[in-house]
């Protein structure tokens, strides 16, 4: 079993999680549904798909989605909620750094809440903007007040993580981008693991 201060970026402690009850609202994020709906369908890439809100969201809009979680528990719940809304999605179970995707691949790369450890060459940033195709927008929405010192007594320090600022300063240091939002929002949420969090901080960027 796997305990709250173990490893929460392995797939054995999100299988864990995504083998019990529901873990998120089951609605698709706000941010997302804010930010898309502008956007015409295409290739979409829902990064941590968890239990499949956004990518069925994605889905029923039109868009060609791959759901890439670390967990295949989440993968699965995914598959799940997208044949009973009678869409297709394409499900990976991989890490963002491992996942066998092709560069330049999806006009749409969703990356929320998301917990992908940081590197000092920055390879998770890298990536994530590598796979958005030329054109194409990168989301990146994470929670804003986070309180440091609650989430250390819990077993993980927020600093460890991917931002969307990391995600941000990595864009304009490659060059090619615009930076399209890059805000913080309120958000309202009354079900779920994340109900708690009242503000988001949301990054969109566009691949020129």
């Amino acid at each position: 079993m796997v305990s709250e201060h173990e490893d929460r970026h392995s797939a054995e402690y999100w299988d864990e999680r995504y083998s019990a009850e529901p873990v998120w609202s089951g609605n698709p994020n706000a941010a997302l549904v804010a930010e898309a709906s502008d956007l015409g369908p295409g290739r979409a890439l829902d990064v941590g798909c968890g239990e499949g809100a956004d990518s069925v969201w994605l889905a029923l809009g039109g868009w060609d989605v791959t759901a890439l979680d670390i967990s295949a528990k989440a993968v699965e719940r995914t598959a799940a909620v997208a044949d009973q809304a009678g869409v297709a999605v394409v499900g990976v179970a991989a890490g963002i750094l491992e996942a066998e995707l092709a560069s330049g691949s999806f006009d749409l790369v969703s990356v929320m809440y998301p917990a992908i450890l940081r590197t000092p060459t920055r390879d998770a940033e890298r990536r994530l903007l590598d796979l958005v195709a030329p054109g194409g927008t990168l989301l990146v929405v994470h929670h804003a007040d986070v309180d440091r010192e609650h989430a250390l007594n819990r077993g993980f320090d927020p600093d460890d993580y991917v931002s969307p600022e990391d995600v941000r300063i990595a864009a304009v240091e490659q060059g090619g981008w615009s930076v399209v939002v890059d805000e913080r929002r309120d958000r309202s949420v009354e079900h779920g693991a994340g109900a708690h969090h009242k503000a988001d901080l949301v990054v969109r960027l566009r691949r020129g």
